[in-house]
């Protein structure tokens, strides 16, 4: 990195902690820490929305995803717009006349303080481990870029966020979100017009796709029904309907960001746009990755995109076997490069049958390629047993930081930080307000208002701390974007049917609605540990069991008193 790279980074990262400082002051009471007053805009909640659940990891991640497996991934956000709809008119209107804190307090209303509990803990052993992630994908990047510790650099980025974030509350978290989101389409725009730029003369964007059809990478839709494909048609529409229903209904850290809003309407406004814009942009940070595999098949790719895996094999007892595989490596690209010029200059010359046979080269030189990858991973897991041979992570990070411009190579890490900073920190304010209002508030008496906020920074930071000290585990778990979705579903089913069986099933009461949390739990654990379904299907299987659980229970106790809902 150059002077001016650094000069850019720190000056943005410094821009966002100071606006979202200037933006958080005069927070007094409990209602304009954990919800900026109810007051915010409806631009704003959805601003904060998107930059909540777009954190780092979908920076970093998913252009790698795009890159080894194309547009399939996006099948994960088709339920999303109809999750959204069904919040609209059920949930946000709930939560706003409840004049709630938290998701949460309704269930004691509904069933007991046990279920609100249970469900808390739930929420919060979940959502403090994903924490965890998104503070790890940046420290990547710095880790890379500055060879430090990765304890030291996940500090760092937890600091930069808890910063405002125990200052000034979901305020100071939301205003600094639509900044720092803006920021983050611009740059990725900007990294997509270089990529394109970056092909050789006489290659544009319509030769770029097309390559990418022959490499498979154009592959949104997959039709065929099948359990053990984690991405299709019907996972994302039905498993992927349940996980985004719970998500953005009970999870914290987004029921928290649309219930600053200073009306129904503005939240219901959020929502429904989030549902509209997540899956064009998730389709455009995807269809950039393809683009990526597109440039690496003209200019040199590293036999392993992990800068620190390579050189510590390259050093080590196994560097001659590592350099006749970078020699062949190094082959296969140029025999890659040869067959996609040829695919590319019969295409504009319109003759089939050439473009045809340049395809079926094109097509040997990447077999070849995978050839050679299953061989890498196999010597990574012989010199470095334990060592993750998944690289998605860095594909991007490595375009970066040998392809773009200085200034730019700035621009764009500041957008990952910011990321980072987007989702860590609405999570913490989320974490902090259901550790204060379903937790500490259970064993203890309402304190004033100076004496919560003062509970929720202390909160703020320890919830931090976890994070931090998880994130050094992050490294294991493959790919982080899937990494972060198989984590929260393992949790997100069984809250999402407690919160169906409050609404929908009046007759289950507190009793029966918690050993069928119990249950659906279990069985989703069972269906990670047991099977090969697709994760998305754990949503589903998680609700399903609470409900039918809850139900039949409930046929053999009397039906419960209806408890007076706050107003």
């Amino acid at each position: 990195m150059t002077a001016l790279d650094w000069a850019v980074l720190f000056a943005t990262l410094g821009l966002f902690v100071a606006y979202g400082l200037w933006r958080g002051r005069g927070t007094r009471d409990l209602n304009g820490y954990l919800l900026a007053n109810r007051e915010l805009r409806g631009i704003t909640v959805l601003l904060s929305v998107m930059a909540t659940q777009a954190s780092a990891i979908t920076f970093l991640s998913t252009p790698g995803q795009g890159f080894a497996d194309g547009l399939r991934f996006v099948q994960f956000y088709f339920g999303l717009p109809f999750a959204m709809v069904v919040l609209c008119l059920t949930v946000v209107p709930a939560y706003h006349r409840m004049n709630v804190f938290t998701a949460y307090e309704y269930l004691e209303h509904r069933f007991d303080r046990r279920t609100r509990l249970l469900t808390a803990a739930l929420f919060l052993v979940q959502r403090g481990l994903a924490v965890g992630l998104t503070i790890y994908a940046p420290a990547l990047v710095l880790s890379v870029l500055l060879g430090w510790e990765l304890p030291w650099t996940c500090a760092l980025l937890g600091a930069l966020a808890v910063a405002y974030t125990a200052w000034g509350g979901s305020k100071a978290v939301g205003h600094a979100h639509a900044l720092q989101f803006l920021v983050i389409l611009g740059a990725m725009a900007l990294a997509f017009g270089l990529i394109v730029r970056a092909l050789p003369e006489g290659v544009g964007l319509g030769d770029a796709t097309a390559l990418a059809g022959r490499l498979g990478r154009l592959n949104p839709i997959q039709t065929r029904f099948d359990l053990d494909d984690r991405y299709n048609l019907w996972s994302g529409l039905i498993g992927g309907f349940f996980l985004q229903l719970s998500y953005f209904g009970t999870d914290q850290s987004q029921v928290g960001r649309y219930l600053g809003g200073h009306s129904v309407r503005a939240s219901r406004l959020a929502l429904l746009a989030n549902g509209l814009l997540k899956v064009p942009m998730q389709l455009g940070i995807l269809f950039l990755g393809a683009m990526l595999a597109v440039f690496y098949l003209f200019a040199p790719a590293p036999l392993f995109f992990n800068p620190v895996v390579s050189a510590r094999i390259a050093s080590g007892p196994y560097a001659i076997e590592w350099r006749a595989l970078e020699t062949r490596h190094h082959a296969t690209d140029a025999r890659a490069a040869e067959a996609a010029q040829a695919v590319v200059a019969a295409r504009r010359a319109g003759d089939s049958s050439a473009e045809t046979a340049a395809a079926g080269a094109l097509a040997g030189a990447r077999q070849a390629a995978q050839s050679l990858r299953g061989e890498t991973e196999q010597l990574i897991r012989r010199a470095a047993p334990g060592t993750q041979t998944s690289d998605t992570n860095y594909v991007f990070l490595w375009f970066v930081l040998h392809v773009l411009p200085a200034g730019v190579v700035g621009l764009l890490l500041a957008a990952i930080f910011a990321a980072s900073m987007n989702s860590t920190s609405s999570e913490l304010n989320a974490l902090a307000s259901t550790s204060l209002v379903d937790v500490v508030r259970h064993f203890r008496p309402q304190g004033t208002g100076g004496h919560d906020i003062r509970w929720s920074r202390w909160l703020t930071v320890g919830w931090t701390a976890f994070a931090v000290a998880f994130a050094e585990y992050a490294s294991r778990l493959g790919s982080l974007i899937e990494a972060v979705n198989i984590l929260g579903s393992l949790f997100y089913g069984t809250i999402l049917g407690i919160f169906l069986t409050a609404f929908y099933l009046k007759r289950v009461g507190g009793r029966a609605v918690f050993a069928g949390a119990i249950a659906g739990e279990a069985c989703v654990l069972a269906c990670f540990h047991y099977t090969h379904i697709s994760f998305l299907w754990y949503n589903l299987v998680g609700c399903a069991v609470v409900m039918l659980v809850g139900l039949m229970l409930s046929l053999f106790e009397p039906r419960p008193t209806p408890r007076a809902v706050p107003a």
